[in-house]
């Protein structure tokens, strides 16, 4: 188990943690929640051991292994499965040791190392590496693409995918879905709810939260505090603590006030003296119970917007994508696509990442034109544009204070705005913009500090559209419900593009779904979208089967000449074409139904044997008797072997029943 007894943490000379204990046992899932610079980072350092305490005891077991996304964008042009790969340290180092002993010529070495390398897992790595790449939404084309040929994100998503194909005892995430869409989303949830190890995440995501922590470590006023439950469970407790403490220190004040007055009272009698002294010595005694100190919560509005046109912008026949380079014919991505969007719309817009939700609002935003058809807008139509990148309308070297004015000189007397610099101050001072913070280069800010700003200029410009892309990434829960908040009391229209459910369940009455080269109206709640997800994921996977048999060169179709017949027999004939495929299909079911159960057993069997390799892992994590650990270790190395065999079953098995389908 991991335990902190007295630690003590600083960053410089600041004091984050100051003498706390914990304990997180093995195989617990921890959400560590607090505020933006409370000190969840430099916890993180902790366990990872780039960091030492400053004070107290620290202990993680030395034997575990630690798993981790590595911050740095990755910069190689190895295959994307290779890279992935790449993240099971322990069969990497196998393999190199297979390979100095093929060089040595050593065979007994040779040998060992086929051994280590088969319990390691290697039989089937690369299939372990590429389902993670495809359930972090990758395409099956993509899978032996160079690293860097995919965007800072997806790169971003292979660290994800190289850190969970790493065999560890201790996972640590911080903010993993900052770069993911719902469909990535939902697969790394089940991914993690089957981790065995010991997960510690931090996330501003109160869904994902809840759906794969049984833990919550809060940082708050220097302190850590354990919490047995997911987050929704911890904000119930603590609101519980917060309202005891509360009474607790409502009732001490009246006992300190009662024996104050009694103090004051007699302490000039010398009849009394006595008693009033032992009263002063209680209250000295009296172990003082702490007010509650609620922190200022972050909250803002958007303004009234000046007019509000109906419809906001019609859409008509319109095409959406990339204009080509040097010539090159433009990338469609939508088409056909004709909608309106009308005044007070809440509309969430759901999709896949690389389906168009971004393409489709940056050409609603003006930043890239539609490829065909047009876009109305309607009269006074004022829009407010939070892009994915906030740096794509932030300049890195200017300050907030240069930014709002810049913004007030070049839309300010056509929205009426005062231009002052202390009015831009005591606006930017209402997004916690205070003192030099106005002067600081936006390029040494935080996320969630450029995320604000960007917040800041929208509402300054009081849009009646808001386009929102991804505006939570780097927002703490608090600033997200305050966001939350303030959508919802807006006039306006928004249009909102969000891996972050709670804040789509909140904000959005109707949902736009975005795949297969169109838009259309998704008539359903987020569950429905999810099982919709998963549906389609489905969808894919048989398709991606499908695909060997369809390759295969298909019979010349055979084209009759048109011959002037009577109705009746061409009915005939058509009817007997029905008996006879209905005839095939029979007899092909029939010959299916044995590999069909052949297949299922062997799944059934693979299920079973996982599910006892598991508990077999996790038992040997615990301290056992050299007795005990030489049969785990016997019963283990025969379930490696029992399902090498089944999974080589499982494939011919399967290739039968695809060799059968295509012969028909």
């Amino acid at each position: 188990m991991i335990t902190l007894r007295n630690v003590v943490l600083r960053r410089g000379a600041k004091v984050l943690l100051d003498r706390v204990s914990v304990t997180i046992n093995p195989g617990e899932k921890v959400g560590l929640v607090g505020r933006n610079g409370a000190g969840k980072s430099t916890l993180f350092a902790l366990l990872n051991g780039s960091l030492h305490e400053d004070g107290g005891d620290f202990f993680v077991p030395p034997q575990w292994q630690l798993a981790q996304v590595a911050q740095n964008m990755p910069e190689t042009d190895e295959p994307a499965t290779d890279f992935v790969l790449g993240g099971d340290v322990r069969l990497m180092a196998l393999r190199e040791a297979l390979a100095r002993a093929e060089a040595s010529e050593d065979g007994m070495a040779i040998a060992h190392a086929h051994s280590d390398m088969a319990d390691a897992g290697e039989h089937d790595a690369v299939p372990r590496a590429q389902a993670l790449i495809l359930g972090l939404g990758f395409r099956v084309d993509e899978l032996d693409r160079p690293v860097n040929s995919f965007s800072g994100g997806w790169r971003m998503r292979l660290q994800l995918a190289r850190a969970l194909m790493c065999p560890s005892d201790l996972l640590l995430l911080d903010e993993p879905t900052n770069h993911l869409d719902l469909d990535a989303l939902v697969w790394l949830e089940g991914w993690l709810q089957r981790y065995a190890g010991t997960l510690v995440v931090i996330s501003h995501d109160r869904e994902f939260l809840d759906a794969v922590t049984n833990v919550t470590l809060h940082i708050e006023n220097q302190q850590l505090t354990r919490y047995g439950s997911n987050y929704s469970g911890f904000e119930t407790l603590r609101a519980q603590q917060l309202e005891q403490q509360q009474a607790a220190f409502s009732k001490q004040k009246e006992k300190i006030a009662h024996l104050q007055k009694f103090i004051d009272r007699f302490k000039a009698k010398a009849s009394k003296a006595k008693q009033a002294q032992s009263r002063v010595k209680a209250l000295e005694r009296m172990e003082k119970i702490a007010p509650v100190l609620a922190d200022a919560e972050f909250t803002f509005e958007f303004k009234e917007p000046a007019n509000l046109p109906n419809p906001m912008l019609a859409i008509t026949d319109a095409s959406f994508g990339y204009a080509g380079e040097e010539g090159a014919p433009p990338k469609v991505i939508l088409r056909n696509v004709s909608r309106s969007v009308m005044a007070g719309q809440r509309i969430g817009i759901l999709g896949a990442n690389g389906q168009g939700k971004s393409t489709l609002v940056k050409t609603i935003a003006r930043t890239m034109p539609p490829l065909a058809g047009k876009i109305t807008e309607g009269k006074g139509l004022a829009i407010g544009y939070f892009a994915q990148q906030e740096l794509d309308v932030l300049r890195p070297q200017d300050t907030p204070l240069e930014h709002m004015t810049r913004l007030a000189r070049e839309l300010g007397p056509g929205l009426g705005l005062s231009d002052r610099e202390q009015d831009l101050r005591n606006f930017l001072g209402q997004f916690l913009f205070n003192g030099d913070m106005v002067k600081q280069t936006v390029g040494s800010m935080s996320g969630g500090e450029k995320a604000r700003l960007v917040l800041c200029m929208i509402v300054w410009q009081r849009p009646n559209l808001l386009l929102l892309d991804e505006p939570t990434n780097h927002l703490d829960l608090a600033t997200r419900e305050a966001l939350a908040m303030a959508l919802n009391e807006f006039e306006g229209t928004v249009m909102l593009v969000s891996h972050d459910r709670a804040l789509l369940r909140s904000v959005c009455d109707e949902f736009w779904l975005v795949g297969r080269g169109g838009i259309a109206p998704f008539d359903g709640d987020l569950d429905d979208y999810q099982k919709y997800l998963l549906d389609e994921a489905k969808r894919i996977r048989d398709e991606a089967r499908a695909k060997p048999a369809a390759s295969a060169p298909a019979p010349a179709p055979v084209v009759a000449a048109p011959v002037p017949a009577p109705a009746p027999a061409v009915r005939a004939n058509s009817q007997e074409q029905r008996q006879q495929s209905a005839q095939q299909r029979q007899q092909l079911a029939a010959r299916l139904k044995p590999l069909k159960k052949d297949l299922e057993a062997a799944e059934r069997s693979m299920v079973s044997l996982e599910q006892e390799k598991a508990g077999i892992e996790a038992r040997m994590a615990t301290p056992l008797s050299p007795a005990q650990i030489a049969e785990a270790g016997k019963r283990l190395k025969a379930i490696t072997d029992e399902l090498a065999a089944l999974e080589e079953r499982w494939l011919a098995v399967s290739g039968q029943i695809e060799a059968a389908e295509a012969g028909g």
